[in-house]
């Protein structure tokens, strides 16, 4: 068990011949009971600032270990972020293909479609100039022909009869 002040001052010496002064020993051990109980006062602070310190250092570790934590999972969170924007930007890119492709298979039917029933109207237009070309060439030739002179007087002779009747 440790000494205390109080042992200090209790303790009794034996007196025997030609020992030390009592006086003297005396103060010596005032001395010794407040120098004693001032390092007893100080360890008592010591160890007081001592638990302070090590509550805030357990409080600041724990911090530390939350922070850590937290950290940890931002850092899972953000990389799940990224992943899933990766994958949704995938699926947009593979939509927008796939619309890509589809526009790109109507363009290419309509092309189709437009280019036939241009090359139809092309044979439509030639067969059409082509009849009237003969229609044209025909109606020439008919009067070109030297009976159009007689059929024009006999058509006067008529209407001449028709006004007379």
């Amino acid at each position: 068990m440790p000494l205390t002040p109080l042992d200090i001052h209790n303790k009794e010496f034996s007196r025997r011949l030609r020992g030390y002064d009592e006086d003297e020993v005396n103060e010596f051990l005032d001395q010794v009971i407040k120098d004693y109980e001032a390092l007893i006062r100080e360890n008592k602070e010591l160890q007081n600032g001592m638990l302070g310190l090590q509550e805030r250092l357990n409080h600041f570790s724990n911090i530390e270990e939350t922070l850590s934590k937290t950290i940890i999972v931002a850092q899972e969170a953000a990389d799940e972020v990224r992943n899933n924007a990766k994958k949704e930007a995938q699926l947009i890119i593979k939509e927008a293909e796939k619309n890509a492709d589809r526009i790109i298979n109507e363009s290419l039917n309509k092309s189709r479609k437009v280019a036939l029933e241009v090359e139809e109207l092309k044979k439509q237009a030639s067969i059409y100039r082509a009849r009237f070309r003969t229609l044209v060439e025909a109606q020439l030739e008919l009067l070109s022909q030297d009976g159009w002179d007689s059929l024009d007087s006999q058509g006067r002779e008529a209407d001449r009869e028709l006004l007379r009747g």
